[in-house]
Parts: structure tokens; C-alpha cells; sequence
């Protein structure tokens, strides 16, 4: 069992930047992929996928309406993942989870290919 839990949401500006972070309680963090969801607080609005990262760092995958704006990054040593949103947009506004994968597998683009979630934290962009 792994817990995740996420800091860093709040209010941005348009333009602006903010920084998510995930933390992990166990060691199986550094043999686990990473990555990071959202569900716009919008009835119906289904939970969609953001960013991820393979356990190893080596490789990132980004949704295209992130893809240039945000970097996902891992810390093992910290058992840490990070989402740098620069220049966020008010449609990123969205309650944002991390979420891990099963030991050692690649990382996935939907919600079933994770096993642990954290509670989520919310995102709130201005224009």
C-alpha cells in the first residue's frame, strides 16, 4: 500500500506559474511511474489525463493541451514527483491527482493503468 499526497494547488494568474508536488510514503516510489490527472470541477467532466514519468526519469509523456506549458519531474531520492505549470491558462483550472503505477511497469495515458491516488489538490487559474 502507497500513499500519494499533493501540494501546491491554489490560485494562478493567467501567465503565471505554480508548482504541484506529490509525495509518496514508501520506498516503491523509485520503481514506480508517475503521473499526474485532472477532472475540471464541471458536472460530467471526466478525469483526463495531464503528464507522466517513467520510475527510471528517463522518459515524459504530455497530453497536447500541456505539452511546451508544463514539465513533470521526479525526485526518487525525496520519493517526489513535481508539476511545473508555467504559463497555465483559466480551462487549466481542475482538481489535479498524482497517481503511481505497479512496480516497475511503463507508464500508461489512462486512469487504469494506476494503481495508488492522492486526494487531489485544486487548480485555480484566473485571466
Amino acid at each position: 500500500q502507497e500513499q500519494l499526497v499533493e501540494s501546491g494547488g491554489g490560485l494562478a494568474q493567467a501567465g503565471g506559474s505554480l508548482r504541484l508536488s506529490c509525495a509518496a510514503s514508501g520506498r516503491t516510489f523509485t520503481t514506480r511511474a508517475m503521473a499526474w490527472f485532472r477532472q475540471a470541477p464541471v458536472p460530467g467532466k471526466e478525469r483526463e489525463f495531464v503528464a507522466a514519468i517513467s520510475w527510471t526519469g528517463t522518459n515524459t509523456y504530455y497530453a497536447d493541451s500541456v505539452k511546451g506549458r508544463f514539465t513533470i519531474s521526479r525526485e526518487n531520492a525525496k520519493f517526489t514527483a513535481h508539476l511545473q505549470m508555467n504559463n497555465p491558462k483559466p480551462e487549466d483550472t481542475a482538481d489535479y491527482y498524482c497517481a503511481s503505477a505497479k512496480l516497475f511497469d511503463d507508464p500508461g495515458l489512462c486512469p487504469y493503468d494506476y494503481t495508488y491516488w492522492g486526494q487531489g489538490t485544486r487548480v485555480t487559474v484566473s485571466s
